[in-house]
């Protein structure tokens, strides 16, 4: 990335007349010392950090986030509330809802009715974290975990929603978090990029979202530092291997080419998308080595793959993106996403719940369990969660054993577990109906401050300018990281 060039690329007409003169050369001058100093700190490194970063000595080196698409009904997994049993059925009241929104798919009910949930919980592990029978797995790894209680969010539709958890804004546009932190830090591996992505298959049983790819995109960031995404049918990248006839020595020699064209392009345009291109295909030739054998898990211990489960040797599923997770983080990629879809259950809830988790709770697990006896778990940051939580009323069909769930945005779980993250604990506290936050509120951007912080990151200091801001995963509204998670 050349600085110069993409400052130059990016002003408007009035910002270039106003710029002109010492101003711009102070900014150039500075900016290609940064540069030159990010570069000669990390001589070995095709993608290093930027200069300024970290901030601060990290507790964590890389990012696995497992998003649950879809919303998580906290209250059948991790918001223990028996007391709802006797409300079954029940009118929500009026001063807990307090007028607040729903969506179109609950706004025509005449009736708001409770509905417990009705699955069994129990305590966990030595910290004894209240934990959903649906989750066995999970609940061996509590004391590893810290049980967020009190996430809310500004969205109800699960578009904005996802948008706005994975990239700190509700509008499109803005780079997701795996891409900040590719721009931010850059990879500690030549071979691979420095951020990747799975949407693993998900029971039919469950309502399934669409993932758009502005969910590991990255917005006005150049877009060397987009999330690369692994497929889990066929070649887990399109035209991994070269065409009948063609030799690696042929290809070096084509992109040898290939290169001195696109460097003349850009020195005569300075499009820093130039740049991109020729960084993306010397990445391309790379990943022909590294990916068949990031992929190839023939060499691991048997007792490795029965830990994450039947479904891990096959590509596509959840339990082979959470391995594929673990062999990526081993290999010094910076950010790794895994999107599983199917969690939006707005009826039948308790059969589609307990599908979802049939299908991600023993990989998960295994997934924090692996990192741990690798060493790893120190220094990598694990997120789980999803977009928004569940309501305690039920849509449509309610039975003690049947019942649908709307969208809830004012509070839902999560959890993190790994570097810079205390072990065994809960933070935040709501009503008797999960309905309200009413102790330890961590809002979305709250949560990204504090991921970012477990990297290194000062996210008030960590801006990119575009459109005349500087501009924050974090955004503009006061956000901080959550010090009571912090280890």
């Amino acid at each position: 990335m050349n600085p110069l060039f993409e400052y130059q690329q990016q002003q408007n007409r009035r910002q270039f007349f106003g710029d002109v003169g010492l101003r711009a050369g102070g900014i150039a001058l500075g900016m290609l010392l940064g540069e030159t100093a990010a570069r000669a700190a990390t001589p070995d490194r095709i993608q290093p950090a930027r200069a300024d970063l970290p901030h601060f000595p990290p507790k964590a080196k890389s990012l696995i986030y497992l998003h649950m698409n879809g919303g998580p009904s906290q209250l059948d997994l991790w918001d223990y509330k028996p007391q709802l049993q006797k409300h079954f059925e029940s009118d929500l009241p009026d001063s807990v809802r307090k007028g607040q929104r729903i969506t179109t798919m609950t706004s025509g009910q005449t009736r708001f009715p409770v509905a417990p949930s009705k699955f069994a919980f129990r305590q966990a592990g030595e910290c004894g974290t209240w934990i959903s029978e649906v989750l066995p797995h999970t609940a061996k790894i509590v004391d590893e975990i810290a049980l967020i209680k009190s996430v809310h969010t500004n969205a109800i539709n699960h578009d904005p929603a996802c948008t706005f958890v994975m990239t700190g804004s509700e509008i499109p546009g803005k780079p997701s978090v795996g891409s900040w932190l590719s721009y931010g830090l850059g990879s500690e591996s030549n071979d691979l990029p420095a951020f990747v992505a799975f949407t693993p298959t998900f029971p039919k049983s469950g309502n399934g979202q669409a993932l758009f790819t502005r969910m590991w995109s990255s917005g006005f960031l150049p877009t060397t530092y987009n999330g690369v995404a692994l497929r889990g049918t066929g070649d887990p990248v399109l035209y991994l291997q070269n065409p009948s006839g063609v030799t690696g020595d042929d290809r070096r020699t084509m992109l040898d080419a290939l290169g001195k064209l696109n460097n003349r392009q850009l020195e005569r345009f300075g499009d820093p998308e130039t740049r991109t291109r020729i960084a993306q295909y010397e990445m391309a030739f790379r990943m022909q080595s590294s990916v068949p054998e990031l992929v190839d898990i023939s060499r691991e211990p048997a007792h490795i793959l029965d830990l994450y489960g039947p479904n891990v040797q096959t590509p596509g599923t959840f339990a082979h993106s959470a391995l594929m997770a673990r062999r990526l983080v081993e290999r010094g990629v910076r950010a790794v996403q895994i999107l599983h879809r199917g969690w939006d259950q707005h009826s039948v809830l308790p059969m589609a719940l307990t599908n979802q988790c049939l299908d991600t709770d023993q990989a998960t697990a295994a997934l924090v369990l692996d990192l741990k006896q690798r060493g790893l778990l120190d220094d990598t940051l694990v997120v789980w969660g999803g977009e928004f939580g569940r309501t305690v009323y039920s849509q449509g069909t309610l039975t003690k054993d049947d019942y649908g769930r709307d969208h809830h945005p004012r509070n839902f779980c999560m959890w993190m577990a790994g570097g810079g993250i205390k072990k065994g604990i809960v933070v935040g506290e709501t009503d008797d109906f999960s309905y309200n936050v009413v102790d330890e509120p961590v809002h979305i951007n709250d949560l990204n401050a504090t991921i970012l912080h477990c990297l290194g990151i000062d996210h008030e200091r960590f801006t990119y300018k575009f459109q005349g801001l500087d501009q924050r995963l974090t955004g503009v509204e006061p956000a901080k990281a959550v010090a009571k998670l912090l280890a």
